[in-house]
């Protein structure tokens, strides 16, 4: 066939089908352009899962009369500047959208109608774009003094083909959801309005900029658990900044959902980014589990590029290990500043575990104010001495002897109870003072307002891998020497990546050095990695040296290893415990990071506090 240029209406179409793959996408687009139009408050409105109607209206300063056929011509913008020369640069770009193809785009395949008024001009103007035809312009009513009202029907009429990879309307309309809440995310200073068939399912007021308005609007969208277990994310280096929140280790979750990430006020999807995300979290979670976290990159337009994806999902940084680093370097330093603060959901869960009896006793409800106060006599379980003189598995005799005085049944005169003062005093200690220990596992300790209780291997487990990282930290790894040196055979480059970082290795205990062209010789390995496969670690670290430009798996390998050898290294289940060591777990768990979760991210311990305790016995 001869080479010909394809027909305008094609060429829309082609483009439609990158830039317009689903009802959400579209809405994307035009939310982005309410956005650069400065709008303060935007409306979204979608029926029958955005493809029978989608309306975009906002408050922005409007498209002015003699612009308005431009905007729905391709390439048409005005988020470009170009020189004294005519040359634009696209390097520098400033705002969401910049290619002027999501109009034309949308008006390819649906029937496309934009009134607008101008905040500079006294009237409205309306034009219509059906299946790629255009209409003339002309005059309109408008609600509002100025903004633009994008209207969207029958999307993907004029490709009816498109409609077959369409999901159902609820998966349409969920996405649509999901868009609005990352858009609304990234701008907290705008008002959000979103309604489904009918239905407003998301009303957003304004915020005011800032940590404080962010963290407002990512509780209205995420929930208050977030609020509550979130950790401020805010640090710059060589001129990039790094802000917003992720949650402690324990708030995880079973999946990446709640990961939202931006750069520059676009929402991406940047495996760079949710690959330095994973990594920050290494040490605290298992693999099955994904931090909860929204994250806002800031950055020259000059080192980011974002027209790598046709739909700017995607972003490509010109240095990645710098950006990896800083986001690395962010979140566990504010893990680090989170000691052993655990999350309130752990106790949430925990105390919705407990259930009341009922059924099983007569017993009049107790009241302070009753007749019977003085001398209670509702329990009728305790009947028996030997029941009554029980004291709970491990749990020193001296912390509380219950002596019966008589056989019968028990009244509040009848127990006389020898408490145990211990040196320490709640008060002084944000865990408290060990007032027990159950089952051989758990210890019981009282706080200020509450109690606390720790799961001792678990806590034993996360204090000692912490000081195995800290040697490790310190150079103190250490090595082995093969009886054969191994020669691994690589791809010059990454041979040569490898040999370049040789420093960097031998400080972690791996030894390598070049061996001709395409090759490293390796002499000697970590210790504690044991009888490692040489050639398949040399193969991950030039995978993470190519495309992180850090020697990962070795580090993610030492951690491992540190993580089990602290497991089996820790005070194990069903040792009991003396009152002295209870207490100086407690205190080595405050004095020591990440305490509050163990090397699998599971919590070591649940505090109550005393109005939840006062709840449940029904005193609140």
């Amino acid at each position: 066939m001869p080479i010909r240029r394809l027909p305008p209406e094609t060429v829309n179409r082609i483009a439609a089908g990158e830039v317009v793959e689903r009802p959400a996408s579209a809405i994307k687009e035009l939310v982005e352009n309410a956005l650069d139009a400065g709008a303060a408050h935007i409306e979204i409105q979608a029926d029958g899962g955005g493809l029978s109607r989608i309306l975009i209206a906002d408050d922005g300063k409007g498209i002015p009369r003699d612009e308005l056929p431009l905007a729905v011509e391709r390439h048409a913008t005005s988020k470009l500047e170009a020189d004294d020369a005519g040359d634009v640069d696209l390097l520098r770009i400033h705002t969401l959208g910049f290619r002027g193809e999501a109009l034309p785009s949308i008006g390819s395949v649906a029937r496309l109608s934009i009134t607008t008024r101008a905040r500079d001009e006294r009237d409205a103007w309306a034009i219509r774009v059906e299946g790629g035809d255009h209409r003339p312009l002309a005059p309109a009513a408008f609600p509002g003094p100025h903004g633009a009202r994008v209207e969207v029907r029958d999307l993907f009429y004029a490709t009816p083909a498109r409609l077959k990879f369409m999901k159902s309307e609820r998966a349409e309309a969920m996405a649509i959801s999901e868009e609005i809440k990352r858009q609304a995310m990234a701008h907290e200073a705008v008002a959000f309005t979103l309604s489904l068939d009918g239905k407003t399912t998301l009303r957003l007021p304004a915020e005011h900029p800032g940590d404080e308005g962010r963290l407002k609007r990512l509780s209205a969208l995420l929930g208050r658990d977030f609020e509550a277990n979130a950790l401020l994310i805010d640090q710059e280096r060589d001129g990039v900044r790094l802000s917003g929140y992720a949650g402690l280790p324990t708030y995880s979750r079973g999946n990446a959902a709640h990961q939202y990430l931006f750069v520059n006020g676009r929402p991406v999807k940047d495996r760079l980014l949710q690959g330095a995300l994973r990594g920050a979290y290494a040490d605290f979670l298992a693999r099955d589990r994904h931090p909860a976290a929204a994250l806002f990159l800031d950055i020259d337009p000059l080192f980011v590029d974002v027209n790598v994806h046709p739909a700017k999902a995607e972003v490509r940084f010109r240095d990645p290990a710098l950006v990896r680093g800083l986001i690395v370097g962010a979140l566990r330093h504010a893990l680090h500043a989170a000691g052993h603060r655990a999350s309130t959901t752990v106790a949430a869960d925990a105390l919705s575990s407990f259930q009341p009896r009922s059924g099983a006793s007569t017993a009049p409800a107790y009241s302070p104010s009753s007749p019977s106060a003085q001398g209670f006599s509702g329990w009728t379980g305790w009947s028996q001495p030997a029941a009554a003189a029980q004291v709970l598995p491990g749990l020193n005799e001296r912390s509380a002897r219950v002596e019966p005085a008589w056989d019968g049944p028990v009244t509040s005169h009848d127990l006389r109870v020898t408490p145990y003062d211990p040196p320490l005093d709640p008060i002084d200690y944000p865990l408290g003072a060990a007032r027990g220990q159950l089952h051989a596992n758990y210890i019981v300790a009282q706080t200020r307002d509450g109690l606390v209780i720790v799961d001792q291997h678990a806590a034993h487990e996360r204090l000692v891998y912490e000081r195995m990282k800290a040697q490790m930290a310190e150079g103190a790894v250490t090595r082995q020497a093969l009886l054969t040196p191994e020669v691994v055979d690589l791809d010059p480059a990454e041979a040569e990546r490898v040999a370049s970082r040789a420093d960097e290795l031998a400080e972690m205990g791996l030894v390598v050095e070049p061996f001709g062209a395409g090759a490293v010789l390796v002499r000697e390995t970590p210790a504690m990695l044991g009888d490692a496969d040489v050639q398949g670690l040399i193969r991950d670290i030039a995978d993470d040296l190519s495309e992180h430009g850090q020697a990962l798996s070795l580090k993610e390998r030492l951690a491992a290893i540190c993580g089990t050898m602290a497991c089996h290294g820790s005070v194990r289940s069903g040792r009991v415990l003396s009152a002295p060591e209870m207490n100086a777990l407690l205190r080595q768990m405050e004095a020591t990071p990440h305490s509050g979760q163990c090397n699998h991210g599971r919590p070591t311990y649940v505090e109550l506090k005393l109005h939840d305790l006062e709840k449940l016995f029904g005193r609140r």
